[in-house]
């Protein structure tokens, strides 16, 4: 059975696209589930916040293996939240 619960614990887990198809799903059932339909428009904006995905830092995050690499990446998420 696909409940707000689950989807919880697949968004809680990393899973986003699993808890998203069943926000989705138990919209479908339920039109008027607040709920679902705020937790659709979260995952679906942190989504689109990831398709233009800075190729080249994500390249060095995945290869980074000393503390100042670290840090210069450290600087460089905090330049991009400012």
């Amino acid at each position: 059975m696909k409940t707000l619960t689950l989807a919880s614990i697949y968004e809680l887990q990393g899973l986003k696209d699993e808890a998203l198809e069943i926000y989705k799903e138990i919209l479908k059932d339920d039109p008027t589930n607040k709920n679902a339909r705020i937790a659709i428009k979260r995952l679906s904006g942190i989504r689109k916040n990831f398709d233009g995905v800075d190729k080249e830092m994500l390249e060095f995050f995945i290869n980074m293996d000393s503390k100042p690499e670290f840090l210069e990446f450290e600087r460089w998420l905090l330049k991009l939240w400012s």
